[in-house]
């Protein structure tokens, strides 16, 4: 397909970034920007790992939770969206004096689309963070993920509906977002390796 092979050039341009080769022994984190959710993570979002964020109906203020480890990544490679069910509000990032520029937001007509764009971009290296909406996906795609990501160094998070924490999953980190009050996001982690299932609540107004 076309828009594939202009994906593929794209993530493969100089100086974009640079490919991670084998798998990490020691999987490292991203502190989160909340005290509470780091610890409740030791130390912060998996990096190297998928992770899934089940969430229904979108917009409760899931992205506002991953803002701060998005701002402390490393400022030389892309941020890549694939198929959000919204454009991101540029002016927000740039408050936080993030550049917008890294972030390629792309847009794909089927589902198994969304699903080869995040595995080629983790193949590419060219990311420090993939956040992708696939919608349905099976075991199969989310084991190739999951593989995928264990040979990058790229911060992968899938949002899935709420739904989708029924089936069953390879992702390392399975967490439930639900609102609180005010501005406080419920985060009930579902599934860590290495740790235990547990509930925060995290001021993402604070953030």
């Amino acid at each position: 397909m076309p828009r594939r092979h202009q994906l593929r050039k794209l993530l493969q341009t100089p100086g974009i970034g640079a490919a991670a080769r084998g798998v990490r022994q020691r999987r490292p984190v991203l502190p989160t920007g909340f005290a509470d959710l780091d610890r409740a993570l030791a130390g912060g979002w998996p990096v190297g790992a998928l992770i899934e964020l089940l969430v229904e109906p979108y917009g409760v203020g899931e992205f506002r939770l991953l803002l701060p480890a998005l701002l402390a990544l490393d400022g030389d490679r892309r941020i890549l969206l694939v198929a959000p069910p919204y454009i991101p509000y540029a002016p927000a990032f740039m408050r936080h004096g993030f550049d917008a520029s890294r972030i390629l937001v792309v847009h794909c007509r089927r589902h198994d689309d969304v699903l080869w764009t995040v595995e080629q971009a983790l193949h590419s290296g060219a990311c420090a963070a993939v956040l992708a909406w696939p919608g349905a996906a099976d075991m199969r795609a989310l084991r190739r993920l999951q593989l995928a990501a264990e040979r990058s160094d790229c911060w992968v998070v899938l949002f899935r509906p709420s739904r989708s924490g029924r089936q069953r999953s390879p992702a390392v980190l399975r967490v439930m977002l639900r609102p609180g009050g005010r501005s406080d996001l419920q985060v009930r982690i579902l599934k860590y390796r290495g740790g235990r299932p547990c509930s925060v609540s995290v001021d993402i107004g604070a953030g």
